[in-house]
């Protein structure tokens, strides 16, 4: 038995072959699983639960049907899909998590994250982040008609790919000082977390232990998952996502 990991996904119509090797993902491996963890940006963008587009209900299918084979599964809010709410994982028979969060790995503790609180580098972007987690923005963005909503989605999506173009890269990272403070913090060893799309497994020794920061890759070329066991040895593993014309 293992426990999987996996984020950034954006799942979207206009890239099929990651939708086609998520669902795979989930009848295959995850289905034997004990639990599967999503940290955030499972969806391109979320614009609410009453989204009816034919890959958001799919996705809610599959959740479901991995739910129902006792898989347990456990979704985060990303920075795309903050919107994700009650109808969504009642439907989807998913847990919704909070970011962050401690959980007890069969028997260790580890905090999970989707990573981007942890880029206090990119003031622009911990503002814009703070407005759109609050529950008045929601309210008012929540409020507009569905295609209306689409088209503010799409217009910010534009302009975060501008902005982001004209950012160095060590400001889209995360902060170190952030970093040495989450794990001083929560007093933990192990963190886990998304966002960045920078896989990659970080150690970092001091005079008493070695502390681990696991950063999961984002689906594009290939999909990246993190296997967690009962043992606690863990390896983050990628396989080619095939493309098709």
């Amino acid at each position: 038995m293992t426990t999987l990991f996996i984020s950034d996904l954006h799942l979207d119509p206009t890239r099929p072959d990651i939708t086609r090797a998520f669902l795979e993902f989930l009848r295959n491996e995850a289905s034997t699983a004990d639990n599967l963890y999503i940290l955030g940006d499972l969806f391109e963008s979320w614009i609410g639960d009453d989204d009816d587009s034919a890959l958001s209900q799919l996705v809610i299918r599959a959740l479901r049907e991995l739910n129902e084979s006792k898989t347990a599964t456990y979704i985060q809010h990303g920075n795309r899909d903050f919107l994700l709410g009650k109808t969504f994982f009642e439907r989807s028979e998913c847990k919704p998590i909070s970011d962050p969060v401690m959980i007890d790995l069969y028997g260790k503790s580890v905090l999970l994250l989707h990573g981007d609180s942890l880029c206090t580098g990119d003031t622009d972007y911990i503002n814009f982040r703070s407005m759109v987690r609050g529950q008045n923005w929601q309210n008012e963005f929540l409020q507009q008609p569905l295609e209306q909503r689409r088209d503010i989605a799409q217009k910010i999506r534009n302009a975060s790919k501008d902005a982001n173009s004209n950012k160095p890269q060590d400001i889209m990272d995360v902060s170190p000082d952030e970093v040495r403070h989450i794990f001083h913090q929560y007093k933990i060893d192990l963190m886990i977390h998304g966002h960045t799309h920078r896989p990659f497994i970080h150690r970092y020794s001091d005079s008493e232990t070695t502390k681990t920061r696991v950063v999961l890759g984002d689906w594009d070329a290939y999909a990246w998952v993190l296997r967690y066991l009962p043992d606690h040895s863990y390896n983050l593993d990628k396989y080619a996502i095939i493309k098709t014309q």
